[in-house]
């Protein structure tokens, strides 16, 4: 009998989604489940987007170019330009999802037994993208006790080795809603440099930065612009998950006619995500300016309920709409699971994610779960309340 390929059977499954069948049995029991495991907004996509799609007239439904429409390519400079951010649109490969992009950039970049350092937590798929490029991830941890701040450049230093080829990271953080300091990427850009790494910043929430802090995007940074390889997306931005319509960003024209190549072998990006990505460019500063008054709120009654409950521990995410919390239980995957299989609080319960799984390291985040706050103010009321009650009961079954 045939077998599947070793990266077959290396690809992790999906922290976010590996307990999906519990959560869909719960249903099946008549509970309520509180989705905080998916970063799946429910804030509304801009009806400059939506109504692009209805007014589609175009009589053929063809292939863009394999770097995606002229029109939004255009459209994407202007933004970056607005932002004060030098990008043309010779620099800017439409993808089919921020995913996309990343995996063509590691599958551009990196050889097969290369290195790729990523601080952890990192997102999940990560792994995953870095497996299917032939790459060897390499942790460097950034701690709880820190609120997650990006680790020193000793700290990467110590990491990095003969076969290191680049540095991965996301800012604002998921899974984590760290926002990094204009300093600290200013050190980490030095150490690049230094090494003659490529550096992949994976900038998909930069819209969602709370309190005040000025958001410091790598591309502003002098001196990567032959190392630098951004990651972008439509999904969280403009609450557009189901258009799967992404872009890499890059200076280093080898790296582009690279990615491109692989651009070019999966033919083109989906022609209704970018009519419509590119209409949502059109969305007044208004929408940005409720949808970050509506996530403030919303972390901040989640921080608030979630740290009542005692013993657990989370620091306050300064970005994106995650955080992650440490929990008064032994394992956080056996007690969500439990959450769904065998708890119910007036016929309600809460799905999260197991934090281990945005961990590489052995061990790390047992106890720690990440928490979305994509649900309105309400459903996020009940759902740390199950929490709550949940791991008292948890508890009381363990002691």
């Amino acid at each position: 009998m045939p077998t599947v390929s070793e990266k077959g059977m290396l690809m992790p499954a999906s922290p976010i989604r590996k307990l999906v069948p519990f959560a869909e049995e719960a249903k099946r029991k008549g509970r309520k489940v509180y989705h905080l495991n998916i970063g799946q907004p429910d804030i509304k996509t801009p009806v400059q987007a939506l109504l692009a799609i209805r007014n589609f007239d175009l009589p053929v439904v063809e292939y863009s170019h394999s770097a995606g429409f002229a029109s939004y390519r255009q459209k994407l400079s202007d933004y970056y330009r607005g932002l004060n951010l030098e990008v043309n649109s010779e620099q800017i490969l439409i993808t089919t999802g921020g995913s996309e992009a990343l995996l063509f950039g590691l599958m551009s970049c990196l050889n097969p037994g290369d290195e790729v350092i990523i601080p952890e937590p990192f997102y999940a798929n990560y792994a995953a993208f870095a497996i299917a490029a032939g790459a060897q991830i390499v942790p460097v941890t950034a701690h709880i006790e820190d609120g997650f701040a990006l680790p020193s450049p000793e700290a990467f230093a110590e990491k990095i080795g003969p076969k290191t080829k680049a540095i991965v990271i996301c800012n604002p953080g998921n899974p984590t809603g760290t926002v990094y300091s204009e300093a600290a990427l200013k050190a980490l850009r030095d150490l690049v440099l230094e090494h003659d790494l490529f550096l992949f910043a994976d900038e998909v929430y930069r819209e969602f930065v709370y309190d005040g802090q000025p958001f410091t995007s790598t591309l502003a940074l002098e001196g990567l612009e032959q190392h630098l390889i951004l990651v972008d997306s439509v999904s969280k931005r403009y609450s557009m998950c189901g258009a799967r319509i992404g872009a890499l960003i890059t200076r280093n024209a080898e790296v582009y006619q690279a990615a491109l190549k692989f651009a070019q072998a999966r033919l083109s990006p989906p022609t209704f995500g970018q009519v419509a990505s590119e209409a949502a460019l059109d969305a007044p500063a208004s929408y940005f300016t409720e949808v970050v008054q509506e996530y403030v709120h919303r972390r901040n009654l989640t921080h608030r309920l979630l740290t009542s409950i005692p013993g657990v521990k989370a620091p306050l995410p300064g970005g994106a709409f995650y955080m992650v919390a440490e929990l008064p239980v032994a394992d956080a995957e056996a007690f969500c699971a439990w959450m769904l299989t065998d708890f119910e609080w007036n016929n309600q319960t809460v799905m999260v994610a197991p934090a281990a799984g945005f961990y590489r390291s052995q061990g790390a985040g047992k106890n720690q779960v990440r928490i979305a706050y994509v649900l309105n103010e309400t459903d996020l009321e009940q759902a740390m309340e199950c929490l709550a009650r949940g791991i008292a009961a948890y508890n009381r079954l363990k002691a």
